[in-house]
């Protein structure tokens, strides 16, 4: 199965960023309503009971899903330079085609297409919403060792990988394999990360450590080891984080699952958990991780 099945992303204004993805990413909506008082007190977030939230899904109808909930913005909240989910990567067909179509929209591209640090087969670039939400976009024209990777099937396709920024990447990785029964897929790479680098005033030059986890051949998170400069999250008491508040991940089996949940597991209606049991767990740092068991 797909592991990833969806990100989800604090917006101050519901209605603009819907357009937005609309507009931009040629994205969906498929489902509209209010964050229930269930829902909201699984993720340790009951302030955002009764939220407007959106559930948007690609072009292509894969069943990966964007989901925005509105919430107030935070203060002191800047991309990239705090524990947590730090970027969304989307599959796309021509990056070349995605930047010139980006150039002249709410986005803000913050890292021109290039290709990746030692991995040939794909070519990225790096955008910025209006909520401080990192979104990459990556053609792959083939896949990598030992690993499978997907091919765009909209000219914007699905989530395929969503990146964590991590205090301790080697800790977030033995969490992930003891508690959730992950694998580790790429262990350990050191590359240039332009957009680190930037953010934390680093030489372009110097390089991060990242990994990668996977679900046997298939790759659905990367981890980037942060630097010192680092820290946690700003947050609004009672509310998820603001940019890309949590990450949603299909399981077999619930009960499986050692790490503790915020609240004890509860069936949910919509699109996104299709009548299925869910819990929220957070890593080492705090990060939330939605379990969606699959049906």
């Amino acid at each position: 199965m797909n592991r990833l099945r969806a990100g989800t992303v604090s917006v101050a204004d519901l209605a603009r960023s819907r357009r937005i993805y609309e507009r931009w990413l040629d994205y969906e909506t498929v489902e509209r309503g209010e964050v229930g008082a269930g829902l909201a007190a699984s993720w340790g977030a009951p302030g955002t009971a009764g939220a407007p939230y959106a559930l948007l899904r690609p072009a292509s109808r894969a069943d990966t899903y964007l989901r925005l909930i509105e919430a107030p913005a935070v203060p002191g909240f800047v991309p990239l330079v705090t524990y947590g989910w730090a970027a969304l990567e989307f599959c796309v067909r021509d990056v070349l085609a995605v930047n010139e179509r980006l150039a002249d929209s709410p986005f803000e591209v913050i890292g021109p297409p290039r290709g990746v640090d030692g991995v040939a087969p794909i070519h990225a670039m790096q955008a910025k919403g209006p909520d401080g939400e990192v979104c990459y976009f990556t053609q792959i024209d083939d896949d990598l060792p030992g690993f499978r990777l997907p091919r765009a099937q909209s000219f914007i396709d699905r989530l395929f990988i969503n990146v964590l920024a991590s205090s301790d990447m080697r800790a977030a990785q033995r969490w992930m394999v003891q508690r959730l029964g992950f694998d580790v897929g790429q262990e350990s790479m050191d590359i240039t990360y332009r957009m680190l680098a930037k953010a934390f005033g680093t030489p372009v030059e110097q390089r991060y450590t990242i990994s990668t986890m996977a679900d046997g051949r298939d790759l659905f998170l990367e981890i980037d080891q942060m630097p010192a400069a680092a820290g946690p999250r700003p947050s609004h008491e009672g509310l998820l984080p603001p940019g890309i508040a949590m990450t949603s991940l299909r399981m077999g089996d619930l009960d499986a699952v050692t790490a503790a949940p915020l609240a004890a597991a509860q069936a949910h209606d919509g699109q996104l958990y299709d009548g299925g049991r869910s819990i929220t767990v957070a890593d080492p740092d705090g990060t939330l991780f939605e379990l969606i068991e699959s049906r």
